[in-house]
């Protein structure tokens, strides 16, 4: 009887433990910074299609996760724009040129993000958790640019939004495909006189707003991990 009842707590003990284990085996990162470089474009009155006159974007980023879905990221990023000078002819009409203007802006963004899958480090304990998922983001950002090329006299409200693809490789590492637009209040990111605000809109006709876009790739590197949760302790 003795040796029947010490089995039992010994299976009891053995159970809490488990129990312990699995409520204490994920601690996920709930803080994030990465690198992110890649092509970046502009779409205006000089530009009429994406991914023409391509130039270099890079920066970095900041993330926090609430949850598994749902997270925030602050993000600054550079890049360079290009695209065809256009001049007058003689019928008052404008031309394109065979040379080209280029400005850079400086795009600092705040963004809500939505994975479309429960985003996490492989848990034995949770088999909804996936290392990879694609993900959609929006939120609101303020762009530095100028009249001519690194002035940076202007600025700009823009509204970000894109879709990306995110993969954990790694308990503290991962990457990150982002493909972001910005929607500009302006129509001036030109720094030539002809195409800058040529029909006195400047943001105040969204058919008219200038647009950038950026294909980046991005490293990740988590830190801060969660407090663990104690579900055996007295709330008290």
């Amino acid at each position: 009887m003795r040796a029947y009842i010490r089995r039992k707590y010994c299976v009891v003990l053995l159970l809490l433990a488990a129990g312990v284990s699995a409520f204490a085996e994920e601690r996920p990162y709930l803080c994030e910074l990465g690198l992110q470089a890649g092509a970046g474009y502009y779409v205006g009155d000089a530009t009429p299609h994406i991914f023409q006159n391509v130039r270099e974007t890079y920066g970095l980023h900041f993330r926090y996760k609430f949850t598994k879905r749902w997270a925030i990221q602050a993000k600054g990023l550079t890049q360079r724009i290009t695209g065809n000078n256009y001049a007058f002819d003689a019928s008052n009409h404008l031309v394109k040129q065979d040379t080209y203007w280029q400005n850079r802006l400086i795009n600092v963004d705040v963004m809500t993000e939505c994975n479309f899958l429960r985003f996490g480090a492989k848990n034995k304990y949770d088999k909804t958790l996936y290392p990879y998922t694609p993900y959609i983001f929006l939120g609101i950002g303020a762009a530095m640019y100028g009249s001519e090329m690194n002035k940076f006299n202007r600025v700009a409200a823009y509204f970000p939004f894109g879709i990306g693809f995110k993969w954990k490789f790694y308990d503290w590492m991962g990457l990150n495909i982002a493909w972001q637009h910005n929607l500009y209040f302006a129509d001036n990111l030109e720094t030539g006189a002809n195409l800058n605000n040529t029909y006195n809109l400047n943001g105040s006709n969204i058919m008219n707003f200038d647009l950038t876009g950026q294909l980046t790739l991005g490293i990740v590197f988590e830190f801060g991990k969660a407090k663990k949760i104690c579900r055996m302790c007295n709330s008290d």
